[in-house]
């Protein structure tokens, strides 16, 4: 018997369905935070009230397809797919612990964590599902759920992104991810705040937003308004993010990973034998390929 160990294999590859899947949401995405900018001042609609529910619509069979692609570009089984619901349920159970509390929301900790393990596709769906499970459980349902759901696939998404070469492990990791996560942090509310933000119109002409003004007027009020407003928010939760990274995210990581091998990359026994034995060899012979913890 002789044993052939093989090189440790990326969870989740992207492949061609997979990239423009995601391509299309992520325009679909664009478009629906940033249309509110190029609207005219006469326009009926000028801020997110009215498009949540269509977004919503069409954000749905969307991560079907994302999910759907993924699978016919990797050959994932179901036991992906259970992993997928398992860390959207806990990252669901973890938002309540610090919402409404200076930005700290130990969830973006576990998102970063396992969209680095879990790869882009599967990292965009699971940031999307654990926003849409974490507003259910909260009450937290309104017209900024669906940006919520953009919002944090991305996020999740970026840190699957991120460079993989094959030595970068240990305390070389976990300081990329923190630097990932506090700057996606950012990122973050600050998406969420443009989404925001053009609902509240009528406020000092210094920081609201003005229908049909020109697209550089609104950015520097747009600037004005998230400084005032939500920095030291986002600051907690970017600090939060690299706190946890730091220090438990090691052992976690090694969690995920050591899931994510049995679940879809589990040890392949192969049988071969020559079709006809040579003298003194045994009629088969047993190859046993493996993936190193």
């Amino acid at each position: 018997m002789s044993t052939r160990p093989v090189r440790p294999v990326r969870a989740v590859r992207l492949g061609p369905r997979s990239v423009a899947a995601l391509a299309l949401v992520s325009l679909i995405g664009l478009f629906a935070f940033c249309w509110p900018l190029f609207a005219d001042a006469g326009s009926a609609v000028t801020s997110h009230a009215g498009d949540a529910p269509w977004l919503f619509a069409a954000l749905l069979p969307l991560l079907v397809a994302v999910v759907v692609a993924t699978i016919a570009d990797c050959g994932m089984d179901a036991k992906a797919v259970a992993m997928l619901g398992v860390l959207a349920a806990v990252g669901a159970a973890l938002r309540p612990l610090g919402a409404g509390t200076a930005g700290l929301e130990p969830m973006f900790f576990l998102m970063v964590l396992s969209g680095r393990v879990l790869g882009p596709g599967f990292g965009f769906v699971l940031g999307a599902v654990t926003m849409f499970a974490s507003a259910l459980l909260t009450g937290g349902v309104g017209p900024w759920m669906p940006f919520q759901m953009l919002s944090m696939g991305w996020f999740t998404m970026g840190a699957g992104l991120l460079p993989r070469p094959g030595r970068l492990r240990g305390r070389g990791e976990l300081l990329m991810l923190s630097a990932y996560g506090f700057l996606a942090a950012f990122a973050y509310g600050t998406i969420m705040n443009l989404q925001g933000w053009v609902l509240l119109q009528g406020l000092s002409s210094g920081v609201s937003f003005q229908p049909g003004a020109p697209l550089h007027e609104n950015l520097v009020r747009f600037l004005a308004y998230i400084t005032a407003t939500s920095l030291g928010w986002d600051l907690g939760r970017a600090v939060l993010t690299v706190v946890l990274t730091l220090t438990i995210g090691g052992t976690l990581l090694k969690a995920l990973r050591r899931a994510t091998r049995r679940a879809n990359f589990e040890a392949q026994v192969t049988f071969e034998g020559p079709e006809k034995p040579s003298a003194g060899e045994p009629p088969h012979r047993t190859y046993v390929t493996y993936e190193p913890e």
